[in-house]
């Protein structure tokens, strides 16, 4: 047997009363009867006592006779079983774990720092408590395991080709690839992952910098590009008027003046000092 099976245990209402029954009958031929041969009542009813157990709400015990998985019960109640069984609890409740932040490296090799935020629930009791030594540390080594191999699969950040899915822009393909791995990973445990997250992520602190003003320079070149290019059809707009409306007759001179004073206006960082010129265009 290697997967999980139900047990159905005698009510522990109806034992007590059997138990008692057995306590009350070797006390009394002990104590008032001065039968000593009937102590072993008193014994037995003692005996019987270990194996009352009780199973709360989205929890469960497994059972274990000598060696040999008796089966899990999941209902919750007041039970009682051989008293020889050995009785372990586990928590069928979702819980999460929040990783410490890891330093590893991506798919270009830039150092970076990730954590991983993880809601589990057991699923397969047997699993948890025979196919591993410690499930719950399991799940923590495999998580880190897991986080470690996501970093390798993509990059932080892309800056060439924007259509890349990275761990910043991804986050639904790449959450989707981590809960994947998670699953596959924690099934031998018999754990079910509920939702899996990356819950940090940064660059490491030694490319931090680096890296802000390398972010900081595409930035400002992407404002430069939309920019020039609003300029450029400014431009082109104000000399159509011109023509079309004959308000001015501008030769190819004078409208390369006017084009790089207009784009010295438009692209400029700072406000430009106007100068009046009161004579003619050429002086």
């Amino acid at each position: 047997m290697n997967t999980e099976k139900s047990y159905s245990p005698i009510s522990g209402y109806l034992m007590v009363l059997v138990i008692l029954v057995f306590i009350l009958a070797g006390s009394v031929g002990v104590l008032v009867a001065r039968n000593f041969h009937l102590f072993w009542f008193l014994g037995l009813g003692l005996f019987l006592a270990f194996g009352f157990f009780y199973v709360n709400p989205n929890d469960s015990v497994v059972l274990v006779l000598f060696g040999d998985y008796k089966g899990t019960v999941k209902q919750n109640g007041f039970y009682w079983v051989n008293p020889f069984f050995s009785k372990r609890h586990i928590s069928l409740r979702a819980r999460n774990f929040d990783s410490e932040k890891i330093k590893v490296n991506d798919k270009v090799g830039n150092p970076i720092q990730i954590g991983v935020i993880l809601v589990w629930q057991v699923r397969d009791t047997f699993k948890a408590a025979f196919e591993v030594d410690n499930y719950e540390a399991f799940v923590r080594v495999q998580s880190d395991a897991a986080v470690r191999k996501l970093a390798g699969q993509y990059s932080y950040d892309n800056f060439d080709d924007e259509s890349e899915t990275t761990l910043r822009s991804g986050y639904d393909e790449v959450n989707h690839t981590l809960e994947e791995n998670l699953r596959n990973r924690l099934e031998i445990a018999g754990i079910n992952v509920i939702e899996a997250r990356i819950g940090y992520l940064a660059y490491a602190p030694e490319i931090a910098s680096a890296m802000l003003r390398r972010q900081q320079a595409t930035a400002v070149v992407a404002a430069r590009h939309k920019i020039v290019e609003g300029a450029v059809s400014m431009v082109e707009m104000a000399l159509d008027h011109l023509s079309k409306k004959q308000i001015v007759e501008l030769d190819e001179e004078r409208k390369a003046a006017m084009v790089s004073n207009l784009m010295v206006v438009l692209c400029g960082d700072k406000d430009v000092s106007p100068v009046v010129n009161t004579g003619t265009l050429n002086h």
